[in-house]
């Protein structure tokens, strides 16, 4: 699915990504975690075509991005801040998404599942944050793309529309696609990822399953499991 060989970035003098060698297999959720400034955003940017790159290459679904931009239409994205025109109606953006992609995809089954019905005649602007994100998985879940990126995308939600989004989450997965999703609530990665992809100062400090990071930390959980990972780094 995704294929990252050597993958470097500096901003100014900052080194944010340092060789970056990373395989996504298909049909698996991955949880790349790590602190703020490990490099989530970039590497999530990066495979985006948003950033470019200073050095290494990456390939989706078998071809370099570089100078190319078709693969996008394969991948569907949530941002973790989703900047809404407020002058909008939620059905108006709905319909001006469906119109960029050229895409007519129905959005009702995901519009009753996160309760938005009531909401589709408001103004953007005029909506809560947690509406708001609601929205915002509308837009990323109503194309129906072999990859999906998801950036915080628990930001926000209700008891009930976390449920519906972890049910949602898991049904994509079971429909053959591949979900890469960065959470710092450790639980609903557990709940949700097969792999996790720890970041720390721009490098991979662990590239496993979740029972594999249990058994390399001897803890029972991600959230005991990410934090001993933690301390051993800055133990060493």
């Amino acid at each position: 699915m995704i294929h990252i060989t050597a993958l470097h970035k500096k901003f100014g003098k900052n080194e944010v990504l340092k060789g970056i060698d990373l395989t996504i297999a298909p049909g698996k959720i991955y949880a790349i975690l790590g602190p703020n400034g490990s490099g989530k955003t970039t590497l999530i940017k990066s495979i985006l075509g948003m950033v470019i790159p200073d050095k290494g290459s990456i390939e989706v679904l078998g071809h370099p991005i570089k100078k190319g931009w078709k693969y996008r239409k394969q991948i569907d994205y949530l941002p973790q801040i989703a900047n809404f025109p407020g002058n909008l109606k939620v059905r108006e953006l709905i319909a001006m998404i469906k119109d960029l992609r050229n895409d007519d995809n129905e959005a009702t089954d995901l519009i009753q599942l996160f309760r938005l019905e009531s909401h589709l005649d408001k103004k953007l602007s005029a909506l809560s944050g947690g509406t708001k994100q609601k929205v915002n998985l509308v837009l990323a879940f109503m194309f129906d793309s072999l990859l999906l990126i998801l950036d915080e995308p628990n930001t926000g939600l209700d008891p009930n529309a976390l449920i519906q989004l972890k049910d949602l989450i898991k049904s994509e997965k079971a429909k053959g696609k591949t979900l890469l999703i960065t959470s710092h609530v450790m639980q609903f990665v557990e709940e949700v990822a097969d792999e996790v992809i720890y970041l720390l100062e721009g490098s991979i400090y662990f590239n496993g399953t979740l029972e594999e990071l249990m058994a390399a930390t001897q803890q029972t959980n991600v959230e005991h499991a990410i934090a001993e990972l933690t301390k051993t780094e800055l133990n060493g």
